[in-house]
């Protein structure tokens, strides 16, 4: 109908026997259309119910380590996080401290350094190691996008 003065509007709804809803308040001028506001409402919510259905949950795995952790121990701990990258899964990786182990945070970088260099062909660091309070440190890795695989 185009730009039409609010009391047209409003005579227009009324001789519809429906509603003047505002669809747009932000435009300039504001969107209104003349329709049948439970029915507005309602497809309104059926819509929100639809795309949240659709929306990906990424769930978040966790593999916990200590600084004193074998080789071959983390070796199962870094298989167990290539096959949840390939799930599509985030993982954390938290190497937790006990005692004289806070001292030396250098040999946890090590570690994390490592799982990443091993892991770097199937993720990316999504957060960089950081302590996280005083007796643990964490790493978040999250699967590269199949946009990158394709390159």
């Amino acid at each position: 109908m185009g730009i039409v003065s609010r009391s047209e509007a409003l005579r227009l709804a009324e001789e519809a026997d429906l509603d003047l809803v505002e669809v747009s308040p932000n435009a300039k001028p504001p969107v209104c259309r003349v329709i049948d506001y439970g029915k507005f409402t309602y497809e309104r919510t059926k819509k929100e119910r639809e795309a949240r259905k659709a929306q990906k949950k990424v769930e978040i795995k966790e593999i916990r380590l200590r600084p004193k952790t074998t080789e071959h121990h983390r070796g199962f701990k870094v298989k167990n996080a290539r096959r949840w990258l390939g799930e599509g899964k985030k993982v954390k990786v938290r190497i937790r401290f006990r005692g004289r182990e806070r001292d030396y945070p250098e040999i946890a970088l090590e570690d994390m350094k490592e799982i990443a260099e091993a892991l770097d062909d199937i993720s990316e660091i999504e957060q960089a190691p950081a302590f996280e309070g005083r007796l643990s440190m964490l790493m978040v890795l999250a699967p590269i996008g199949s946009s990158q695989k394709k390159k």
